[in-house]
Formats: C-alpha cells, sequence, structure tokens
C-alpha cells in the first residue's frame, strides 16, 4: 500500500549524537605529512587545512543555532516510490502568488536557500513587490539532507524529476514554476521538457564551472576559437579531479533517455561569469531571459542571494496571469 501522507518535521539530533560525533572529530588519527608536498591542492586538500577544517566542526560549530534556525521554516516529510521526500513548504501571505519549485545540487541541501526564502515568498515584507510572490517548495534530494536513506538504487535526475512533480501535485500545485542550479538545474530542464503543460517557466543558475560539463552532458561547439577552447578545455580538467558521489555515480550509469529541449520559457543567471558560457549554452542568444553576473559563484542562492531573488521575479514576473 503506497502512503501518500504528508507529515510535519521537525530537526531534533539528539544530543548524545552530537557529542559522539566531535568525539569522533577529536580522536582523529592523522597520517603524516609526506616531506616535499606542497600545500597548494595540487594534491587533495593539504593536511594543515584539513587538521583546521576539522577544528571547526569539533568545537566551534553551533549545531543548535542552525537547528533552529532550519525550524523557523514549516518542514514536511512525504514518501514517493518508497523514498521518504523531505521539503520545506513556505506558502506566501499573498494570495494569487505563484507556486515555485526549487531545486538544489551537489554538494548542497536546503540550507543553501535560507535567505531566499523569505524574500521569493513574502516580497512585501522585504522590499519588495506583493505581486512577486510565490508559494515556495524546496525538497532535499533523495540520498541528501533528510531524505534519506536512500530506498534503493536508481535515484537520478530523470526519477528525482517525476518524483517532484509527484509532490507538487500532492500539495495541490498542478502549475507552477521551477527554478534550480547544478544538479536542480537538470531536474528543472527536464521538469520543462517532459511536464510542458503543467511547468509555467524554467529558471537555472549557473557559473563558470558548467564549463567542465562540455563533452559529456553536453556537445562542445565547432565554433570556439581556439582561446575559447582552452578555457573550456581547463575547466573539464579540473571537473575530472572532482567528481564524487552517488548521485553522479547514477548518473553516469543510468539509461535516462534524452528529452527535446523544453519548449516552456526558459531564463538563465550565470554567476562568476565569463562570456564564453553564453557562446557554449546560447550562441544565437535564443534565450530571451539571459543575466551575466561577475558576483557570486556555484552556490548562487548564498553567495549572491539578492541578485538571484530580484533575477528569479523579474523573470517569472512575466509569466503570471
Amino acid at each position: 500500500m503506497t502512503n501518500t501522507a504528508i507529515r510535519p518535521f521537525r530537526i531534533e539530533i539528539p544530543q548524545d549524537k552530537l557529542d559522539q560525533l566531535r568525539a569522533r572529530l577529536a580522536d582523529t588519527r592523522w597520517a603524516p605529512e609526506v616531506p616535499g608536498d606542497q600545500a597548494d591542492w595540487s594534491r587533495g586538500i593539504p593536511l594543515s587545512y584539513l587538521k583546521e577544517l576539522v577544528r571547526y566542526w569539533g568545537e566551534k560549530f553551533d549545531w543548535r543555532a542552525q537547528e533552529a534556525a532550519l525550524n523557523e521554516f514549516p518542514q514536511f516529510i512525504t514518501e514517493i516510490e518508497g523514498q521518504p521526500i523531505h521539503f520545506l513548504h513556505v506558502r506566501s501571505p499573498e494570495p494569487d502568488a505563484m507556486p515555485l519549485l526549487i531545486t538544489h545540487g551537489y554538494p548542497s541541501s536546503i540550507a543553501e536557500f535560507m535567505r531566499v526564502v523569505g524574500p521569493l515568498s513574502d516580497p512585501r515584507a522585504h522590499g519588495g513587490a506583493p505581486n512577486d510572490a510565490f508559494h515556495v517548495v524546496v525538497p532535499s534530494l533523495p540520498g541528501f539532507g533528510f531524505s534519506t536513506p536512500l530506498a534503493g538504487p536508481g535515484w537520478e535526475a530523470g526519477r528525482t524529476t517525476q518524483a517532484f512533480a509527484e509532490l507538487m501535485s500532492r500539495l495541490g500545485y498542478e502549475r507552477f514554476g521551477a527554478q534550480g542550479g547544478d544538479i536542480g538545474a537538470g531536474v528543472t530542464g527536464r521538469l520543462g521538457a517532459t511536464l510542458p503543460e503543467r511547468v509555467i517557466g524554467t529558471h537555472v543558475n549557473s557559473d563558470k564551472g558548467a564549463l567542465g560539463l562540455a563533452g559529456e552532458h553536453y556537445p562542445v561547439p565547432d565554433h570556439l576559437t581556439d582561446e575559447e577552447r582552452a578555457v573550456v578545455d581547463a575547466a573539464r580538467a579540473g571537473w575530472k579531479q572532482e567528481r564524487a558521489a552517488r548521485f553522479l555515480h547514477e548518473a553516469a550509469h543510468s539509461e535516462l533517455e534524452w528529452v527535446a529541449p523544453s519548449t516552456v520559457p526558459s531564463g538563465w543567471a550565470v554567476f562568476h561569469t565569463h562570456p564564453v558560457i553564453r557562446r557554449m549554452m546560447d550562441p544565437e542568444h535564443k534565450i530571451a531571459h539571459w543575466s551575466d553576473f561577475d558576483e557570486g559563484g556555484h552556490f548562487a542562492a548564498m553567495e549572491a542571494g539578492p541578485l538571484l531573488v530580484e533575477d528569479v521575479r523579474a523573470f517569472f514576473r512575466g509569466l503570471r496571469t
């Protein structure tokens, strides 16, 4: 029997779990430094940096403060295909607000959006126009945060897209906008491509690190100059050194079918940008809403929240009825 119930959720980590974690961090056995190694990241995380990182998480980080801050947002959990799906659901006080599904990426969580949920859901209280309001839904990707434990293998972008569409149906949102970056950009684009009758528009944020996916997730175009190709090759080399994680493994080994480009309106916001990105992604400038920002980076909601909020508002402003 399928359990479709939506249950309230509150983060309450037992104190003994926190104590155990701090004790394990304090008891870390460090490998000896290798003579001649440089602290320049060329051979992974420098030992001095790693020690300071462990010291911070073991002695300085205040989990209870973060837990309280997260619990200020309405949280829920439900099961879809046997998989726990945890999510924020912040309804706007504005009656005509647009439902907006926001999907995070890797390595990230719903915490990335703590500073933007308020301005998006209640713009009147944050110096914005009330007709820019959204009912905001922010799920944790399967296997991330509190969308655990994984019910089994196979949770990649395609299956996650279907699950999040089901989540929006359970919440009563048959029509909605979608936004995301990294893995979230993939889910967002796939929602628009596979469910154009339900998706009002798709807005994705990216950064110049996306160039590392060229040749793997999308082809390297022939029109690039030698200088532009060198920029792309450097990004691809860096990406190969950084990949990890189950979700990426599932994506690499899935038989996910290619889908045609979405017919719904789409917008891009590129942070810490580089001119070659649009030359790659939109050489003919067919994407009507394209924004380049020098600030921010891969985690735009945390690094340049006000810019992201305003860009999302501007994009969806023309799609409201």
